[in-house]
């Protein structure tokens, strides 16, 4: 037994990358070319098919040349002994070995036939670059496999069999040129080759490679791209199998490997890096990772780990542990959705401080309101929304959410987590994507499909592997909300940089600008890339990554994905598009669009940390204390400092999109129920007895007999929040 070559095949089943101690692959004497045969036969043993293991013409003249030269110049050494001596025996040259040599050749022709010792030759020879085998050599000299070789190429190939390590094209074209030349000369004396074929045949170029190491553990011939997909490929086959299986034991990798694909992610990356280092010289350690894949396989199709695999192999991509900042933040936004928000969802108060243990917090950020729907909030990334979002659905809650998502690195249970203080990778940051590309289901990221041995035995075999994270209606929903982010949102510039299918994704940018992510993706491809210096410091003034990361992800989109149509998802049956009245928060009708600041409405229960059970999550509506009598009591005068009303320019009706039974059926209270008259307060509600929908005030200097001036009703809102409103009495 040889070592054997373990040869990684793409996602297209051709040739990839090779791992090997000795380069060799064994193939059959009928997958060998029939002019490589006569070649070597011509100049190595041109009577192999005569003799039985030993030629003593062939003898007889070698030790005539050693008389001469009074000491062993040449053996005149048969196939069947070269073989015997290549397995068997030492090659320092002795009469001692010669006669062992023999006696080993006699064997082999007893046991074998001549086909069978001629296929171990041409499989065991060295030929030089690492090269063991003509179908090794034959790959990395000429780049096509043994079977294909043409007259002057498997002429050269014989001719390196004398001295490969002087005769390869690569230490002297010279020499080699000269050699084969002789090798082909021969072919023609002995009636393998015509004279017009050994005319063009001495015409040919040699094959002209950069030289390497034969101790390099990758692949002879080692593909300019795609480098740190082979590395990964290289340490999944470690763990695996271990090293002497994977460098001897002529494994067969079937990989997700997209060369096309790798090319263009790697040129997004360097050429991204060289725009930005030409504006700050200081960023010229800049570093970058990127990640396709298929968002419903999980097949990885590219993998760029950094920008020089020569200069470093750390691959950045799944090794390197950064903060993930607002790329974090759609994580938390399923989690809302899958507890009942939805992306009209008005999120209010949102410059209120929210406690954090002792203190209170509030995040600052450069597109911060103290109203936003959940669609706008995440379309701007508001830091303060997803700071409310994360204390109304727990932080434990939103962890857990992420460990569905494909999100293994540990990650703080702080409230800070809302801004993506959390550390992931590039790659399982990308693949937790999935869930919003593929309706709701996390695809494993995969890189190695299937492994056999060198018969086609599977060793090992890599399904697709999937896990329903979140439901398909908040997949959908994220997907339309990120929609809006490369529409008009942080990540517009992809449209800019003239990226023009539908597409949703997500921007990140770390403190001081240190980190810069973004994910995005069509139904069909998903791909995350990163920008930052190994040691975290300013990748440039104003670096957000809309302006680092986007123009790369968009320059790889626009090549991945040419000729693409445009497709996107369809809406789920339990979709709805509904218009919302925003003062009331319920379903507007024609009244709420065209009264004009018809009311003042107070946020009086707006689920705090003090609304929270011990998951972190908000109370039901339902199980919120009634409003107190001393609240329903204060004057409208006094109440007014809190009063909602409409902003200029803000819009009474706004419309987004809703689960089904999500927003009542009922219309607006506020612009269109006729107020019920009482003049006492509500008594709370049992489940013998209904809290009403609204409540009658009595105010100050309201006489017996007369009606109130005010009316307090409650007003449950398409967020399932419970607010009061106070509105004049008709």
């Amino acid at each position: 037994p040889r070592p054997q070559t373990t040869v990684a095949f793409d996602r297209a089943g051709r040739e990839a990358f090779t791992f090997f101690v000795e380069q060799r692959i064994d193939v059959p004497l009928e997958q060998m070319s029939p002019r490589l045969i006569d070649a070597v036969i011509s100049v190595e043993d041109r009577r192999f098919f005569q003799h039985h293991g030993v030629d003593p013409i062939r003898i007889a003249g070698a030790a005539y040349r050693n008389l001469r030269a009074g000491r062993i110049v040449g053996g005149g050494s048969t196939i069947t002994q070269q073989l015997a001596r290549a397995v068997r025996l030492s090659p320092v040259r002795t009469y001692d070995r010669k006669l062992r040599e023999i006696l080993v050749a006699a064997q082999l022709e007893a046991h074998y036939t001549k086909a069978r010792i001629l296929e171990e030759y041409l499989n065991t020879v060295y030929l030089g670059e690492g090269y063991y085998g003509v179908e090794a050599a034959s790959r990395g000299y000429f780049g096509k496999p043994a079977s294909e070789v043409e007259a002057h190429e498997a002429a050269l190939l014989a001719a390196l069999i004398r001295s490969p390590s002087i005769d390869a094209p690569s230490v002297s074209a010279a020499r080699a040129a000269k050699r084969r030349n002789l090798v082909l000369r021969l072919m023609r004396a002995q009636g393998r080759l015509t004279d017009s074929e050994l005319t063009l045949a001495m015409s040919a170029r040699l094959p002209t490679r950069a030289r390497k190491s034969p101790r390099d553990p990758v692949a002879a011939g080692a593909p300019a791209s795609g480098l740190y997909f082979q590395e990964e490929v290289r340490r999944q086959l470690l763990s695996l199998f271990g090293a002497q299986k994977m460098l001897r034991g002529g494994l067969r990798v079937f990989t997700t490997y997209d060369p096309t694909m790798q090319r263009d992610a790697e040129a997004a990356v360097t050429t991204r890096i060289a725009e930005i280092v030409k504006r700050r010289p200081a960023a010229r350690d800049l570093q970058g990772s990127f990640v396709a894949m298929d968002p419903v396989s999980g097949d990885v199709r590219a993998l760029v780990g950094g920008r020089d695999f020569a200069a470093s192999s750390f691959n950045r991509a799944t090794q390197a542990r950064r903060q993930a900042g607002s790329a974090f933040k759609p994580i938390i936004y399923a989690a809302a959705l899958e507890r009942g928000y939805a992306p009209g969802t008005l999120l209010r108060d949102l410059d209120v401080p929210i406690g954090a243990g002792t203190e209170t917090w509030l995040p600052t950020g450069e597109h911060e309101a103290p109203e936003y729907t959940v669609r706008a909030a995440l379309k701007v990334s508001s830091n303060r929304a997803a700071a409310q979002l994360l204390q109304q659905v727990g932080v434990s809650t939103a962890v857990y959410y992420a460990q569905r998502m494909g999100i293994a690195s540990p990650l703080p249970q702080v409230p800070s987590l809302a801004l993506g203080t959390g550390e992931v990778t590039l790659l399982e940051l990308t693949s937790a994507y999935t869930a919003f590309a593929n309706a709701g289901r996390v695809a494993a990221p995969r890189i190695i499909t299937r492994v056999e041995d060198a018969s086609g035995a599977v060793l090992y075999d890599s399904p697709e592997r999937h896990v329903q994270a979140v439901s398909p209606t908040t997949a959908f929903l994220m997907s339309s909300m990120l929609a809006e982010v490369i529409g008009g949102g942080t990540g517009s510039a992809a449209r800019r940089d003239g990226f023009k299918l539908p597409a949703a994704g997500k921007t990140g940018t770390t403190d001081d600008y240190a980190d810069a992510w973004f994910v995005g993706y069509t139904p069909h491809l998903l791909a995350g890339v990163w920008f930052g210096l190994d040691r975290p410091a300013p990748i440039m003034r104003g670096g957000f990554a809309g302006v680092v990361a986007v123009p790369a992800w968009a320059r790889f989109m626009r090549a991945a994905t040419a000729g693409d149509k445009p497709d996107w998802y369809a809406t789920p049956a339990d979709v709805e598009t509904v218009a919302i009245c925003r003062l009331s928060g319920e379903r507007a009708t024609d009244a709420c669009r065209h009264h004009a600041d018809p009311v003042a409405a107070v946020d009086t229960d707006v689920p705090s940390d003090d609304d929270a059970d011990s998951s972190g999550v908000a109370a039901h509506p339902s199980d919120m204390e009634p409003v107190s009598t001393l609240m329903a009591a204060t004057s409208l005068a006094e109440g007014a400092r809190g009063l909602r009303t409409l902003r200029p320019g803000e819009t009474p009706v706004y419309e987004d999109l809703f689960p089904l039974g999500v927003v009542a059926k009922e219309p607006c209270a506020l612009h269109n129920a006729a107020p019920m008259r009482s003049d006492t307060i509500a008594p709370r509600a049992t489940e013998s007895s209904p809290q009403p929908a609204f409540i009658r005030v009595a105010s100050a200097g309201v006489g017996a007999g007369k009606s109130p001036a005010v009316v307090m009703e409650r007003v449950t809102g398409a967020d399932g929040v419970q607010r009061i409103v106070l509105r004049q009495a008709p």
